[in-house]
């Protein structure tokens, strides 16, 4: 899908391609051991446009390229405050993890799009605090308007693609608490770690076109809490 390593346009022939990645995904449903309760939750990989210049002459159009949506989480949060994530939250009772995906997105960062948005899922990943979280792939167009909530959230971020494409973006390193290989994600000048590095990089794999799978990679143990 990608135009090149490092580029992708936010154009309706991503999104067709997309869609087609993601139906044929076979999302991965480990066996669960019955007494580990895990409280369900869902997050949104939100796709929308970042502009870059084509050219240093301001009469030419620039050209749309895809991006997603990325937030610092307040630093008076409870849990993981200060942190980076994908919009998302638990699941209300009764709720399946679309629509808590777009709640939380309309909650966190005011953007508030239709079931039609949802492109598909991906797999269900488990994490140390609690948590098996679901993420929801999300087109929200051209141009989305976002305002952040203040309460939850302390700055919005969008995040070109080529900054997950890049041959170098991912790493994996080990931690003496855990014999599972830590992933990481860089962005910018940042390293991303899992629940969100792992979605993210399942992510940039089925844009590669690449079935990969996540659930086994841990996370710093400062997201074990």
């Amino acid at each position: 899908m990608a135009d090149s390593p490092m580029q992708q346009s936010f154009d309706p022939a991503f999104r067709t391609a997309l869609v087609d990645s993601l139906k044929g995904f076979e999302r991965y449903q480990p066996v669960r051991d019955p007494a580990v309760v895990l409280k369900r939750a869902a997050v949104c990989i939100t796709l929308t446009d970042t502009v870059v210049d084509a050219t240093v002459d301001a009469t030419v159009d620039a050209t749309k390229q895809a991006a997603f949506v990325l937030t610092r989480r307040a630093r008076g949060l409870r849990n993981h405050g200060g942190q980076w994530a994908l919009p998302g939250g638990r699941l209300d009772a009764g709720e399946t993890a679309q629509q808590a995906a777009l709640r939380e997105l309309h909650e966190e960062v005011g953007l508030e799009l239709g079931d039609d948005a949802v492109l598909g899922l991906l797999d269900d990943y488990p994490t140390r605090s609690g948590y098996l979280i679901t993420p929801v792939v999300v087109w929200a167009g051209e141009n989305a308007s976002m305002v952040a909530n203040p309460d939850e959230v302390a700055a919005i971020h969008r995040i070109g693609l080529e900054q997950i494409l890049a041959h170098d973006a991912v790493d994996f390193v080990t931690i003496p608490e855990s014999d599972r290989p830590v992933v990481r994600l860089r962005i910018n000048d940042d390293r991303i770690h899992a629940p969100t590095a792992a979605v993210l990089y399942q992510f940039r794999e089925l844009i590669a076109g690449r079935q990969t799978r996540v659930h086994e990679l841990e996370q710093p143990t400062f997201a074990w809490r």
